[in-house]
């Protein structure tokens, strides 16, 4: 009797588990990259409005400049500004809340207060900045 050895040529490939489990790590690659870009966008998002709101802050100080600078040396009260401000700026900030945006502390010194929200990518996202000031003049 004679035996044949089977000519087997050596293994030159991936296995099929092998090939899943690439596909699958390079699965999980890709979805952190996503989420990466996700939380880049909201970041930068959330940035740009911090950047308007510090504008529209200064906006209003300025506006209480002009009144001061209209009747001097007498410090404006907030009313008279808050109106025409809040109407400029709520369309470049969703849902600034005009209920005590600009108060008067003391004297001449005056805090500005703006909140807004934004609910396109969690939920609720409520905002606020706070922005201290003083001018020179005198108090009622």
């Amino acid at each position: 009797m004679r035996v044949y050895k089977v000519y087997k040529p050596p293994q030159s490939g991936f296995t099929l588990l092998e090939a899943l489990i690439a596909v699958l790590v390079l699965s999980f690659g890709l979805l952190g990259v996503a989420a990466m870009q996700l939380k880049s966008m909201q970041s930068s998002h959330l940035s740009y409005g911090r950047s308007v709101a510090t504008v529209a802050a200064q906006d209003a100080v300025e506006r209480l400049w002009i009144e001061l600078g209209s009747s001097p040396p007498t410090c404006p009260e907030p009313s008279t500004v808050i109106d025409s401000w809040h109407n400029e700026w709520v369309q470049k900030l969703p849902s600034l809340i005009k209920a005590n945006s600009i108060v008067r502390l003391a004297g001449c010194d005056y805090r500005v207060t703006l909140d807004w929200g934004d609910s396109r990518f969690s939920g609720e996202d409520v905002s606020e900045l706070i922005y201290e000031t003083s001018l020179y003049g005198e108090s009622p």
